[in-house]
């Protein structure tokens, strides 16, 4: 399934919702375990954005907050934020993002969710050659949606074939290379609606813990990843 012609790459989104509440519960937990009270807001704040996060963290009642350098020291300065980029951080960033371990397990509920949506579907009869290359075809008769979300905005080309998305609360595989905005996912025979939202990790549903997943596939860290594709990402908050 190659990309449509009538389908705009350049309208292809993938968002990353950061969940203030999500936030603020692992920040107060991450303070609670310890430490001399330095958050690790380096990166945009592992892809969650700086400035909001900073504010959560020392509401929570974290000391400080690491950064990338004097740049962003000064930025939170003007905000009344205390900020570094010399001192080691201390408190445990799984706690502070609700980031999965290596098995998955989440410590409370991940601030960060991403999300794409079904731009397209498409039938394809068994045998059938998938996304560029033709490096997958299709073992049966099935249906496939092209969704937004690719390379670009750090859904790595190793997780073509190797990971899953969720739709309608069901896990649904990718399928055949990543391109660089889109994905393509075997949907199997069931509807799925155009437009409908597909969740890569995060969240509350069976994708919470998934990029742990993708830390296996890729040889990235979990930390890198969501650094990744929070920075690349359209990012928004919500509750």
């Amino acid at each position: 399934m190659n990309e449509p012609a009538a389908t705009p790459v350049r309208s292809a989104t993938l968002r990353s919702l950061i969940s203030r509440s999500a936030l603020v519960t692992g920040a107060a937990r991450a303070v609670a375990a310890g430490g001399r009270g330095i958050a690790d807001l380096r990166r945009d704040a592992w892809g969650h954005g700086l400035l909001e996060t900073a504010r959560v963290a020392i509401d929570a009642g974290a000391r400080a907050v690491r950064v990338d350098g004097a740049a962003e020291v000064d930025v939170l300065r003007a905000e009344g934020i205390a900020a570094t980029c010399d001192e080691q951080a201390d408190l445990e960033p799984r706690l502070l993002y609700g980031l999965p371990d290596a098995a998955g397990e989440l410590p409370g509920a991940p601030a960060m969710r991403v999300v794409g949506r079904v731009l397209s579907t498409k039938d394809v009869e068994a045998g059938g050659g998938v996304s560029y290359g033709y490096i997958h075809r299709a073992p049966r008769d099935s249906r496939l949606a092209l969704v937004t979300g690719g390379y670009a905005q750090g859904v790595v080309r190793a997780l073509g074939s190797r990971a899953s998305v969720e739709i309608d609360g069901v896990l649904r595989p990718i399928v055949g290379r990543i391109a660089m905005d889109v994905c393509v996912v075997d949907i199997g025979g069931l509807p799925v609606a155009l437009g409908a939202e597909v969740t890569y990790f995060g969240g509350s549903g069976p994708q919470a813990g998934a990029v742990a997943d993708w830390a296996r596939i890729t040889g990235m860290t979990v930390g890198e990843l969501v650094a990744v594709v929070g920075r690349r990402t359209e990012r928004a908050w919500e509750a």
